[in-house]
C-alpha cells in the first residue's frame, strides 16, 4: 500500500525549548531517522543547525527562518541534515567534510543506502520521489576549525570537533548556559558507528572530549533533548560496552 502524501505546509513543526532556542522537524519521517533542526536565537542574528532533509523548502515554511543574516551550519554531511542547506546563502561545515557539502552526491551522504518507504510514516507532496532525491550543493561552502566560536552578539558557541560518526563532526558548546547541540555523534537513541567513514577510535575520542564539559542540557541530531547527567551515563555505558 503506497504511502499518505502530507502538502508542505504540515511538512514541518517546531516546539520552544528553553534559552531561546527551538526544535525543527519533519513529524512524517519515523524518529530513528529523523533529523532534528535547531534554531537559536541571539541579539545580532539568528542561528540554524542542520537543515533536515529537504523535500520540502525549510525556509519557505518555518518562520523563525526567514531572517536574512541567519548564520547556517551543518554538524555533519549525512543527507538527512543537509537536504535544504542550498536554501542558506553560506552553509558552515567543518573543513573534514567541506568537499563533500560542495559536492553533495548520494553515496557518500548515504541517500543511497538510507532513502527508502521505510524511513517514512508518509511522503512529501508530488513530484517528490526517492528515485529523483539529489542534494543541491550551497551557493558557499565555509569551512570551520575545532574550536572556533560562532557570535551571535549576546551568544557565543564554540566549535567541537568531534569525529567518528563521521570525519567531519561538529558539536557547538556555549558555555554560559551549558548548553550542548551534540549532532550525531551523541544522542538518546540507537547510535550510528559503522558508516564508510565512522571510526571507532575517534568516536571514544570525541567522547571522553564531550564527558570533560559541565554539560545542563544536550539537544541531539535525533531523538528528545536530555540532560547532562543523563549524557555522562550514555558515554560512560557506550566506553564500556565498546571496551575503550
Amino acid at each position: 500500500m503506497s504511502l499518505e502524501r502530507i502538502n508542505a505546509q504540515q511538512w514541518y513543526r517546531t516546539a520552544a525549548k528553553a534559552d531561546g532556542i527551538t526544535l525543527i522537524d519533519e513529524p512524517w519521517i519515523k524518529p530513528f531517522y529523523r533529523c532534528n533542526i535547531w534554531h537559536v536565537q541571539g541579539s545580532k542574528r539568528g542561528m540554524v543547525v542542520d537543515f533536515g532533509l529537504g523535500a520540502v523548502s525549510l525556509r519557505q515554511h518555518v518562520a523563525q527562518l526567514a531572517e536574512r543574516d541567519l548564520l547556517a551550519v551543518a554538524s555533519h554531511t549525512h543527507f538527512d541534515h543537509i537536504g535544504a542547506a542550498h536554501e542558506f546563502g553560506c552553509c558552515h561545515v567543518h573543513a573534514a567534510e567541506a568537499d563533500i557539502l560542495a559536492s553533495p552526491d548520494n553515496r557518500r551522504t548515504l541517500a543511497n543506502q538510507f532513502l527508502s518507504d521505510v524511513m517514512f510514516e508518509a511522503l512529501p507532496a508530488k513530484p517528490y520521489s526517492h528515485s529523483r532525491y539529489r542534494i543541491t550543493a550551497p551557493q558557499q561552502v565555509c569551512p570551520l576549525a575545532d574550536g572556533e566560536i560562532l557570535d551571535l552578539g549576546n551568544r557565543q558557541w564554540e566549535v567541537i570537533h568531534t569525529p567518528g560518526h563521521s570525519p567531519g563532526g561538529i558539536a557547538l558548546w556555549e558555555a554560559a548556559t551549558q548548553t550542548l547541540i551534540s549532532g550525531d555523534l551523541i544522542y538518546d537513541g540507537p547510535l550510528i558507528e559503522d558508516l564508510w567513514h565512522s571510526d571507532l577510535s575517534d568516536y571514544a575520542a570525541s567522547m571522553r572530549r564531550l564527558r570533560k564539559l559541565p554539560v545542563r542540557t544536550v539537544h541531539g541530531g535525533h531523538f528528545p533533548s536530555f540532560s547532562g547527567q543523563h549524557l555522562t551515563t550514555l558515554i560512560d555505558d557506550w566506553l564500556r560496552q565498546h571496551d575503550l
